[in-house]
């Protein structure tokens, strides 16, 4: 049957047929009975609230508990599809290492007028504090999550690149584990690449990491805000998961040039500091000196070898939206090659002509801050109202440089089941990269999250959207 979806649709072609990656799952799935997949959607989410997988939307009252819905028609990738994104996300990984550790030292790419001067002078990300500082093996960005969407057969683009403190990847481990116990039919008949192997191998990545003074097999500890943050779930998850030990700033101190945790037995060393607290509150004596998530000190003891802090502390210059739109440089500069990956063009609304055409056609726009994340203070010019559209041009004329704007993009969609049965809903993709000084491991698959509104563009979780699991093919 031919189908109306304007949008690329991931699953089936426009006359309905299935498309290569989804045809076994298509035979399957015409052989199921509608009824029996939502019992199955029902049982899935049971499963999810005894496993507590629930994250926090932080409200201007108080903070709200919610289960990220779950859509258990999988997104499948082809073993080809993937070989193809996994050679560009290898290449920009790369290439935003080695930025950063030019940036924070002889600053090349500035003297070769690549990109402005003060896209890092003036950039708070910049963190003045890890200039002249290399960490060990040369590392900054250990864990990244690279934002991939769809538009066509063999069209993607990098959304944005996350390169703080990336999450999802426990939602991922999550889906697949869950998806197993519901089909496990599926998994016989259809040969998808595992990733249940993460956990193990952040570990090894985050052990090959460690500083010189580290003796014997690294410690490694997870070092967390406490259980009112919203990925705290994620945390103890990856901790229990790694067998490393999971913190906060109260259960460490500096001790004779390291880092050292309390047990039982008294204080013994860490090695590498799997953090997930923000730069800002990272050391009350470098940073935010009313912080009581932090280690007093701890940047002293970085910068002088004795610990890794993964991420790098001052990454987040790497992910900030206003120099997203240089990355095909960057990637060029630090590697000889142009990008494999394409950039969705960018508006950098610090610039005179370029906020010009944004103030013109912002009900055909996306409008993001450059320090934004999960889906809060941008505008979606074509689904926003007249009296939406006015109040962001205000903000836009208030600070420009403060805001890039890009084209609406027709993402690709991938059926969810609701209760009319399948229908289309727009789809991005999180891929995970472990980087350690010897290799790059990229997991096969990655976080797919889904608007699971109708027309909806935005697929944070924060926003209403869900999750999926997905299938990369082969292996």
């Amino acid at each position: 049957m031919a189908s109306d979806n304007p949008f690329f649709d991931e699953m089936t072609t426009s006359g309905g047929e299935a498309r290569t990656p989804y045809a076994d799952y298509a035979d399957w799935l015409s052989s199921v009975d509608i009824r029996a997949l939502r019992r199955k959607s029902r049982q899935a989410e049971q499963v999810f609230r005894r496993t507590g997988i629930t994250f926090n939307v932080y409200t201007d009252a108080q903070a709200d508990e919610r289960l990220i819905p779950f859509d258990l028609v999988p997104r499948i990738i082809s073993g080809a599809e993937w070989a193809g994104l996994k050679a560009g996300i290898e290449q920009r990984v790369r290439a935003i290492n080695a930025f950063l550790y030019d940036i924070y030292h002889r600053q090349e790419i500035l003297r070769a007028g690549r990109i402005p001067e003060h896209i890092i002078s003036k950039n708070s990300a910049f963190l003045a504090q890890m200039v002249g500082v290399t960490p060990p093996g040369g590392v900054y960005t250990h864990i990244v999550g690279t934002d991939l969407v769809r538009t066509g057969e063999n069209e993607f683009y990098v959304l944005e690149d996350n390169v703080r403190t990336p999450s999802g990847v426990s939602y991922m481990l999550e889906n697949r584990e869950t998806m197993m116990k519901m089909f496990p039919d599926l998994f016989e008949r259809i040969r998808v690449q595992p990733i249940a192997d993460y956990p193990k191998l952040l570990r090894k990545s985050l052990g090959r990491s460690a500083p010189p003074a580290t003796h014997g097999k690294a410690r490694v500890a997870v070092l967390t805000p406490g259980i009112h943050n919203s990925a705290y779930f994620e945390h103890a998850f990856l901790a229990e998961q790694m067998g490393a030990e999971l913190v906060e700033g109260h259960d460490l101190q500096v001790e004779g040039g390291r880092i050292t945790m309390r047990t039982t037995r008294g204080y013994v060393p860490i090695d590498v500091l799997y953090r997930r607290v923000d730069d800002d509150f990272l050391d009350p004596l470098n940073f935010r000196r009313d912080s009581l998530l932090g280690i007093p000190g701890v940047m002293d003891v970085y910068r002088a070898g004795g610990i890794t802090l993964a991420n790098a502390p001052g990454t987040g210059i790497a992910d900030d939206k206003a120099l997203y739109s240089y990355m095909p440089e960057i990637v060029e500069f630090y590697t000889g090659e142009p990008a494999r990956l394409r950039n969705v063009p960018t508006w950098r609304c610090a610039e005179p002509d370029a906020l010009g055409y944004v103030l013109e056609h912002l009900d055909e726009l996306v409008v993001k801050e450059v320090h934004g994340s999960g889906g809060y203070g941008m505008l979606i010019g074509p689904a926003a109202s007249r009296k939406e559209l006015a109040a962001f041009k205000k903000k836009l004329l208030a600070r420009p440089s403060n805001y890039i704007a890009q084209p609406t993009l027709a993402l690709s969609t991938v059926p969810v089941l609701t209760q009319a049965g399948l229908a289309p809903r727009h789809v991005d993709l999180r891929p995970f990269v472990l980087v350690s000084p010897e290799r790059i491991d990229l997991i096969p698959g990655g976080l797919t999250r889904v608007a699971m509104k109708k027309g909806s563009l935005v697929v944070n979780s924060s926003q209403g959207g869900g999750t999926k699991d997905t299938w990369i093919l082969g292996g």
